[in-house]
């Protein structure tokens, strides 16, 4: 059996989630909390790579290796989190443990993901939302909402998601499947929420940066399935900063 974990974290702080030499990331501290709180070096396996910036209110990984028992350990599941959680920073922590069959993999076998970007859009900005929203400070009214949402529902669908893909990417297809999309205000804030199964290098910052074109009223609701179609990264808008954005959900 594997242990699955599901954390969250304030992605301010880290280079990603991926380990890298002689940076701070996500993974790194993990697999120092893991081995401190097991006894042994483990193999943690995420469900997806964050980039530099970007948080998390929930990401799944896995626990690979197995002591001599053939579990990772005899902790009890229900008090794992917490267990974990007191070898972790403050910026990170798990919410949730279970045990999962072997064969389970935290990333391929995702269904899909959600994600959400927080827009702060206010004249003025909000030192409480510093680091984990972008502050969009022209503010745009229920109508630009309005329009922003029904251009983010021209994503739902399988596309090729070329034109909303940082250039220079290198993958073997850019073809996804959004089960999901959304814009909706809230107060001072915008909320922009995207599930699919699978997601191009930049792509939800560039359509957030797309649906902001929208709010402007530069980009027309009707023209994102043009844009789409042209696979065509400069008709898009401009990349949003990470900041503002989260992974929200992970549906196995």
């Amino acid at each position: 059996m594997k242990l699955l974990i599901r954390i969250s974290y304030l992605g301010k702080d880290f280079y990603g989630y991926q380990a890298q030499k002689d940076k701070r990331t996500v993974q790194t501290e993990l697999n120092r909390a893991a081995s401190e709180l097991f006894g042994f070096d483990c193999d943690i396996t995420g469900c997806s790579r964050t980039d530099s910036g970007v948080h998390a209110n929930c990401f799944c990984a896995t626990v690979n290796k197995r002591g001599e028992s053939g579990l990772v350990t005899e902790i009890d599941i229900k008090k794992i989190p917490r267990a974990m959680s007191a070898h972790l920073p403050e910026d990170i922590a798990v919410f949730d443990a279970e045990w999962v069959d072997d064969d389970f993999h935290a990333r391929y076998d995702v269904k899909y993901k959600e994600y959400i970007y927080r827009i702060n859009n206010s004249h003025v900005r909000d030192p409480f939302s510093e680091g984990r929203a972008w502050h969009y400070p022209r503010v745009l009214s229920e109508n630009d909402v309005a329009n922003m949402n029904a251009a983010a529902e021209s994503f739902i669908g399988t596309h090729d998601f070329s034109a909303f893909m940082a250039q220079g990417s290198n993958v073997s297809t850019t073809v996804r499947t959004v089960v999901s999309a959304s814009v909706e205000k809230l107060g001072n804030e915008i909320i922009f929420r995207v599930a699919a199964d699978g997601f191009l290098y930049n792509m939800v910052r560039i359509m957030t940066g797309t649906l902001i074109s929208v709010g402007e009223g530069k980009i027309s609701p009707e023209d994102i399935d043009k844009i789409i179609k042209s696979k065509d990264r400069s008709l898009a808008g401009m990349t949003a900063p990470a900041h503002g954005l989260y992974l929200n959900k992970v549906v196995y």
